[in-house]
């Protein structure tokens, strides 16, 4: 019984083990079968889409051909091909209802060939002429006796006393003048020669005076006279104003000292610090106009005379000369002035206002009107900067229309499109189709 059972038990398995075998078999063709898609369904192949550029995934006006990472480490969205509005001039537009321009206060005016004329601003002093500026220096040693002129900021006219000075070497010059005068008169009857020598010496005494700045008319003076003076009287040599004034009445004075510093101001410089830049727009014989805060409203004319061979290193600068009239004396020496130069024009050049370029960085951007209602950032090449108007060097034709008011808000809003287009936009999604389709597969 038991060995029965057995072969009856042994023999159920094996049949088992043959029927799931066959089944194994079996069920790959039938699963393969079912999930085979019908001729009917109408279903196609997928395929990959053709990647047209990569672009800025911050929104910036900036695409590539190739992968790459933005300076914060970002990958660049694909963009492919079909996709509405990703083409790489249409992701750098931005389009603005006429409403919305109307409350922005958009200004639009055209690139056209100008002359443009550059005003070089510069801060200067009144200073003055140094060709008007004269000193009373006494050649000899002496003492002050009198003064005629005795306060600093005093007009005087030339030939106008100014002090009398007490000197043992000039009563001693004078006297060998008279010695020399009286020897030649006695002398009428000796020889030649010695009548020459005597005449010599007196003409050398007298030349002594006027070596010492005495002047013409007092020589003459004392030719008539037969005494020797105890003073001799100083007298301004040009007409002016007294701006140094050391003489103090008995004072002593030394060869050499200055006592009077006497300027005509009917003619004075402005020395203006003109920054480096500005310098090659700066030339002789140019001419300026002069403002000063003492005189608002009123402005002067000068002339540029001379550009200093020196540069500050401190403060980049470097002096220019202006002569200007000052027969009103109104121009005070040490005013502060301000001082515009007019830079000469040259030819034609390409521009735009200067309210029309946005600055970032490095580089210059526009933006230009490609219909009514859409705009394109654009970058440009400038050049020469007048006062309303900068030169275009590349980037722009003539007859474009660029924005000049209200451009920022307006770049603004183009750099928030892209950015919402980069995260969340039409470019985003198809990025990661490709990925998901791969994961399945």
């Amino acid at each position: 019984m038991n060995r029965t059972m057995a072969i009856a038990l042994a023999a159920a398995v094996a049949a088992a083990l043959g029927a799931g075998y066959w089944l194994g078999s079996q069920r790959p063709e039938q699963t393969t079968t079912a999930a085979a898609p019908t001729p009917s369904s109408g279903t196609q192949p997928s395929r990959e889409r053709k990647i047209l550029f990569y672009r800025n995934p911050m929104g910036l006006p900036d695409t590539s051909p190739v992968p790459k990472k933005d300076q914060m480490g970002m990958d660049y969205i694909p963009i492919y091909e079909g996709e509405e509005g990703n083409e790489p001039d249409a992701v750098k537009q931005v389009k603005i209802s006429n409403e919305k321009i109307q409350q922005l206060g958009v200004r639009i005016e055209a690139a056209a060939l100008r002359s443009l004329s550059r005003s070089v601003h510069a801060v200067g002093r009144i200073e003055i002429d140094e060709r008007l500026s004269h000193t009373v220096a006494p050649k000899f040693e002496g003492w002050i006796d009198k003064l005629y002129v005795n306060t600093t900021g005093q007009e005087v006219k030339r030939g106008q006393p100014l002090m009398a000075v007490y000197s043992p070497d000039l009563v001693s010059a004078q006297n060998e003048y008279f010695i020399a005068r009286q020897g030649e008169a006695s002398m009428r009857h000796a020889t030649p020669e010695a009548q020459e020598s005597m005449k010599q010496l007196a003409e050398a005494s007298l030349a002594r005076l006027n070596n010492w700045d005495i002047s013409t008319s007092q020589l003459q003076d004392l030719s008539k006279s037969s005494n020797a003076r105890r003073t001799l009287t100083f007298r301004a040599p040009v007409n002016g104003i007294v701006i140094e004034k050391k003489a103090v009445q008995g004072m002593r004075f030394m060869p050499g000292d200055v006592l009077y510093q006497i300027a005509d101001l009917t003619s004075v410089w402005i020395v203006a610090d003109v920054f480096e830049q500005d310098l090659a727009l700066v030339r002789p014989g140019e001419n300026a106009r002069v403002t000063l805060n003492a005189y608002p409203g009123k402005a002067f004319s000068a002339l540029v005379s001379y550009v200093y061979p020196t540069l500050n290193p401190q403060t980049r600068t470097v002096p220019v000369r202006l002569e200007l009239a000052n027969s009103g004396g109104l121009l005070k020496p040490g005013m502060y002035a301000d001082v515009e130069l007019s830079a000469p024009a040259g030819g034609k050049v390409l521009t735009v206002p200067t309210s029309a370029v946005i600055y970032s960085g490095k580089t210059q951007t526009v933006l230009v009107e490609l219909a009514p209602g859409r705009f394109e950032p654009r970058s440009v090449k400038l050049g020469m900067q007048g006062n309303d108007y900068v030169e275009v060097q590349e980037g722009l034709a003539e007859g474009e229309k660029v924005v000049v008011s209200a451009n920022f808000l307006i770049d603004s809003e183009s750099s928030l499109k892209a950015a919402f287009s980069g995260m969340g936009g039409s470019g985003a999604q198809p990025a990661a189709a490709p990925a998901a389709e791969h994961k399945e597969h």
